[in-house]
C-alpha cells in the first residue's frame, strides 16, 4: 500500500453503494483525494448490489445493536431533508407494528425521534402486540444516489468502474494511502468474511393513492410495510430470504405481500389490482453479516460493510466512523 504522507492523502474506496458514497463524501470533505472503484455505479439497474433497491425507511431497528451509527444517521439525514430536497430525503409519519414482544422496553429510540406516541392495543392490527407512531424520514434512493453521485463529481472524486479481485490489486490501481472495504456482499471474498451473507427481498412499487401519505412496518414473525416515494408510487413489501439467489420476481408472493399489507393497514390497499396496479417488481439482496456491521481497521485496510436492510440508516454513521478511522490511521504514519 502506498504510504500516507503530507503528499499522499489518496483514499481508495471499494464499492459505490450507499456506505461507500457516504464515507467518500465525509472523507473528501475533510480534505482527503477519493478514488472510488465499483463493479456496479450509480445509475446501474442491476440486482448484483442493494442500494438502489432499497425501501430506504430510515426507522432506527430496536435489535439490531449498534445504536449509535442509527441515532448519527437519522440526525444526519434529519439535516439533509431540511437543507435540500432534491436529496431525495421525505419527512413523513411512521407506524411501526411487533409481533415478537409484549412491551415498548426495547425500542431505545422512542427518546431521539419526535412525537413518539404508543397505539392503544385496541387499535393494533390482527396479531401485532405492540405499536407505536412517530415523525420520521424515507429516502427516495431513485434521488438520493444521483444527488450524492453529483455532489462527489462537483468535489472531484473519481469513479473508476472495475471489479477488484484483491485488495492488493485496489492498491496498485488507485495509489491509494489506504483502502476502504465498502464492498457489500463481495466482502465474503474480498475480506474472507464467512459471516457475510445474501439476504433476498422483493417488493412491488403501485401508483400513490393522493391521501397516503406515511409509512407502515410490521416486523417480528414477518416483514410487511408500505413506504410512499417522494418520486411517486408507493412500496409495498416485502420478505427476507437468507440464501434465496433468485434475481427474477417470485410472482406468488406478489399475493402474499398484499394481503399482509392490507391485514396491517385495515385494507387501505385493498383497491390494488396486482394485474393493473403493479408498475414494477423488484427485487434486491441485501449485504448482511452474522453478527452485525464491521467497520474496523485491518492495517491499510478499513472494512465497513454488513449493514443489511438497514443500510440507509447505517450509512452516515458508518461513514463518521470510517473518517475517524482513516484519520486516526493517517496521524500515526506522517
Amino acid at each position: 500500500m502506498s504510504s500516507c504522507t503530507a503528499k499522499n492523502t489518496r483514499v481508495g474506496i471499494i464499492g459505490a453503494g450507499v456506505i461507500g458514497l457516504t464515507s467518500a463524501l465525509l472523507l473528501v470533505d475533510a480534505g482527503y483525494d477519493v478514488v472510488i472503484v465499483a463493479r456496479n455505479l450509480p445509475g446501474d439497474e442491476t440486482t448484483e448490489w442493494a442500494s438502489p433497491w432499497a425501501g430506504a425507511l430510515l426507522a432506527p431497528h430496536p435489535d439490531t445493536g449498534f445504536n449509535e451509527l442509527q441515532e448519527y444517521s437519522i440526525q444526519k439525514y434529519f439535516e439533509l431533508g431540511d437543507q435540500d430536497p432534491r436529496s431525495g430525503v421525505k419527512k413523513l409519519n411512521i407506524t411501526e407494528f411487533y409481533d415478537d414482544r409484549g412491551d415498548d422496553s426495547t425500542i431505545w429510540y422512542k427518546s431521539i425521534l419526535p412525537d413518539f406516541a404508543s397505539i392503544q392495543s385496541t387499535d393494533l392490527p390482527p396479531g401485532a402486540t405492540i405499536g407505536f407512531t412517530y415523525s420520521g424520514l424515507a429516502v427516495d434512493p431513485s434521488m438520493f444516489l444521483p444527488w450524492i453521485t453529483q455532489k462527489l463529481v462537483d468535489r472531484e472524486v473519481k469513479f473508476v468502474r472495475g471489479n477488484v479481485g484483491s485488495f492488493q490489486e485496489m492498491k496498485n490501481l488507485t495509489h491509494a494511502c489506504i483502502v476502504v472495504n465498502a464492498s457489500g456482499l463481495g466482502a465474503r471474498e474480498l475480506a474472507s468474511d464467512d459471516s457475510s451473507i445474501s439476504i433476498r427481498g422483493q417488493t412491488m412499487l403501485v401508483r400513490k393513492q393522493d391521501d397516503f401519505d406515511r409509512a407502515v412496518i410490521l416486523q417480528g414473525s414477518q416483514y410487511t410495510y408500505v413506504i410512499p416515494r417522494a418520486s411517486g408510487g408507493v412500496i409495498l413489501g416485502g420478505v427476507s430470504q437468507p440464501g434465496n439467489f433468485a434475481v427474477d420476481p417470485d410472482m406468488a408472493l406478489r399475493t402474499d405481500i398484499l394481503k399482509r399489507v392490507n391485514n396491517m393497514t385495515k385494507g387501505e390497499f385493498s383497491w390494488v389490482d396486482i394485474d393493473r396496479d403493479v408498475s414494477r417488481d423488484i427485487v434486491g439482496f441485501r449485504p448482511a453479516r452474522k453478527g452485525g456491521v464491521r467497520v474496523e481497521r485491518e492495517g491499510n485496510i478499513i472494512h465497513a460493510y454488513g449493514a443489511g436492510g438497514l443500510g440507509y440508516v447505517y450509512s452516515w454513521g458508518m461513514a463518521n466512523q470510517v473518517l475517524g478511522l482513516v484519520e486516526n490511521h493517517y496521524k500515526a504514519h506522517i
